[in-house]
């Protein structure tokens, strides 16, 4: 791919590989709000969910610290795997709808089923299914997004779904702390569900849209990933700062822990830092909702390279903060949105990169493998940076970090976000 999308008059129309059409270059159509409706709904759910679950195992299930872990830890894998499983089912156009609607419909029921759970192993067993379903539906719901929108706006439209989930990460953690403190945590987890069967009625009405896009589609194709078609189509390339990228990405919670701590001076207690610091926590999704949005806007017209770079150079920045350790409110806050910054620039451009790369028939593949990349960096991020954070101290653990993506940026600037697609 060029460094700027082609210019409008040399655009390709609708074809075969089932892309939306330009039309009359509408982009913000109601499939497109559709799918970024469902991310929000979805992820405040969850964040619902996530939030309420460390007081629901500790005060009512009696369980610990490292329960949590191992729940999130194996759940977050889970998700990776089945992201990459998903992949070749979402190839079928046919089927994505049906593969979107059902991750979303038994994300929410799983996750509102942990409500009712009297054991651990039960709420391990539904977050692993809620995590589960997550990763299936995922390169269903990016793929019908590709197939809504034209080519020359996926930067927007994956900027609108990025948008949507930032912000549902926004709403979810409020919303949680408003139903504990009314109804309680057991029934805070119940309502959780509410926010997910919504995103399951907004994915089906963008399905619905998406329909005239892929009427003639071949659905007889088998359902396996090939690997070679992937490797002509340039896949291999652009997945190596990808990866780099995600092996710095460190889970938020380990931010979150950082500034804790940083916050709880003599002057603070320890409740009111985890309070102050779930506040600033929540100022990094506001920024990676609003910077996905404008950074989709951006990428339209400037192709993947510089915003994706741009991305990793905020984390180097944000990550520096941290690893220095400032205890003053301000200066974290600036670490957190320099954060956010950095995840909404890079989330869009990945998307959007392996949307103007792949036909149609291999997009749910191309997604499915992105997924799986992403998946097992972050964990693996999470796991360096805790290691290194325990046995040498924090600026060495988001040293490590910084070192990773300054590294993707450094890979980023060379041809290594080039594709073959010259459309785009």
């Amino acid at each position: 791919m060029s460094e700027s999308p082609t210019p409008p008059g040399e655009r390709d129309a609708d074809g075969p590989d089932g892309d939306a059409p330009d039309g009359d270059g509408r982009w913000l159509t109601k499939g497109v709000a559709g799918v970024g409706l469902a991310s929000f709904f979805s992820d405040s759910g969850h964040e619902i969910a996530t939030a309420a679950l460390p007081g629901f195992l500790s005060s009512t299930l009696h369980a610990g610290a490292g329960v949590l872990g191992v729940i999130e830890g194996l759940s977050d894998a889970l998700t990776g795997l089945t992201k990459l499983a998903g992949g070749p089912l979402a190839d079928r156009p046919r089927r994505r709808a049906a593969l979107a609607r059902g991750g979303y419909l038994v994300t929410a029921l799983a996750t509102g089923a942990i409500g009712a759970a009297t054991a651990v192993w039960q709420v391990a067993v539904l977050r692993a299914l809620a995590w589960g379903s997550r990763g299936v539906r995922s390169p269903s719901r990016d793929a019908l997004l590709a197939s809504l929108a034209p080519r020359h706006a996926y930067g927007r439209a994956f900027g609108v779904e990025r948008a949507g989930d930032n912000l549902g990460a926004v709403a979810g953690p409020l919303l949680a702390a408003l139903l504990v403190s009314l109804i309680g945590v057991r029934h805070a987890m119940y309502c959780a569900a509410g926010p997910g069967l919504l995103a399951a009625v907004s994915i089906t009405f963008a399905a619905r849209e998406a329909r005239r896009t892929y009427a003639d589609a071949d659905n007889r194709a088998r359902v396996r990933y090939d690997v070679a078609a992937l490797r002509r189509a340039g896949i291999a390339r652009p997945l190596v700062p990808i990866a780099m990228f995600e092996m710095g990405n460190a889970a938020t919670t380990l931010l979150i822990l950082r500034a804790t701590e940083l916050l709880h001076t003599g002057t603070r207690s320890a409740t009111a830092a985890a309070s102050l610091a779930i506040v600033v926590y929540a100022a990094h999704n506001a920024f990676a909702a609003l910077v996905a949005y404008l950074a989709g806007h951006w990428l339209d017209r400037a192709g993947p390279r510089p915003v994706f770079v741009t991305g990793a150079v905020c984390y180097v920045a944000g990550y520096g903060l941290f690893a220095a350790g400032p205890h003053g409110w301000p200066a974290l806050l600036a670490a957190f949105v320099l954060a956010g910054c950095g995840i909404g620039c890079a989330e869009p451009s990945e998307s959007s990169l392996l949307a103007w790369m792949l036909p149609d028939a291999m997009r749910g593949s191309g997604f499915g493998v992105l997924g799986a990349v992403q998946a097992v960096g972050d964990l693996a991020s999470s796991a360096a940076v805790g290691l290194a954070w325990s046995l040498f101290g924090p600026a060495v653990g988001f040293g490590y970090a910084a070192a990773w993506m300054l590294a993707s940026a450094a890979m980023g600037l060379g041809p290594w976000l080039r594709t073959r697609d010259t459309r785009a």
